[in-house]
């Protein structure tokens, strides 16, 4: 599993106009990428890493604050274009992406595996034509693989 993650003030997701999503920061923005290895264990490790990763603001001891230090939002987007592949020619090639049925239960499993540690978490809608809006604070953003 691949997920970008952004530290945001705001984000929101929506699908026809309709907002489905939206978190109030500091948190995180996240979105993730599945391929055909990835297993439930994955899931929840993707999950308790996004949860316990020091990108929040430090503390008044400057140390960086995590989402479960804080209690801070997550909102967790479905995105198989992070396993594109653009290196030859102009046309990226989506065969390392998970299909559908694969991609949508892990991607389901990490926002599960992310409640059940404590976190608020709102989502963008699997396979939609979603528009992420979001406050990138920094910018910071981060890749992370599991």
């Amino acid at each position: 599993m691949r997920a970008v993650v952004q530290r945001v003030t705001e984000a929101r997701v929506t699908v026809a106009g309709e907002t489905v999503g939206a978190i109030e920061g500091p948190g995180l923005c996240v979105l993730v990428g599945v391929t055909h290895d990835d297993t439930p264990a994955k899931a929840a490790r993707l999950a308790r890493k996004l949860w316990t990763l020091r990108l929040l603001p430090a503390n008044d001891e400057g140390v960086e604050q995590s989402c479960s230090d804080l209690g801070a939002p997550l909102l967790v987007i479905s995105q198989f274009t992070l396993y594109g592949d653009a290196r030859k020619g102009r046309r990226p090639t989506w065969n390392a992406a998970a299909p559908g049925p694969v991609a949508e239960p892990l991607v389901d499993e990490v926002v599960a595996q992310l409640r059940a540690l404590g976190a608020k978490v709102e989502t963008g809608r699997f396979g939609a034509d979603m528009q992420v809006a979001l406050v990138n604070d920094g910018p910071f953003t981060v890749l992370v693989e599991v």
